[in-house]
């Protein structure tokens, strides 16, 4: 039998997770977060985010926003512009905790 106490574990986990989840699945965002992987550590600006896709501006800057509000994206300023760069390793850590959570409860219910 799979321990309730990792189950609610998992639940909140999930609960944590929801909002990274939601932001990680919109196609457009997933194709930005692997423009700013390929433009690395100095990031990349909207202006030439915006060349890369066939989006607005105003677009691009409201996908930054919800991948900025869950961790995954980070601004650095740069003069007078912005430019964009991932974050993943803090934004990942809630994931990984309940991707280690999951894996115990399957590890629980083959043992039975």
């Amino acid at each position: 039998m799979i321990d309730p106490e990792k189950m609610e574990q998992a639940r909140e986990e999930f609960r944590t997770c929801i909002q990274t989840f939601n932001a990680l699945g919109d196609a457009t965002r997933q194709k930005l977060c692997l423009d700013l992987a390929f433009a690395g550590k100095e990031g990349i600006n909207v202006a030439d985010l915006a060349g890369k896709s066939i989006l607005s501006r105003p677009a691009i800057s409201h996908h930054l926003k919800v991948l900025k509000d869950v961790g995954i994206v980070e601004p650095v300023k740069h003069g007078t512009q912005i430019f964009y760069r991932l974050r993943l390793k803090e934004a990942l850590i809630p994931l990984r905790g309940l991707l280690q959570t999951l894996e115990e409860i399957l590890k629980e219910e083959d043992e039975e």
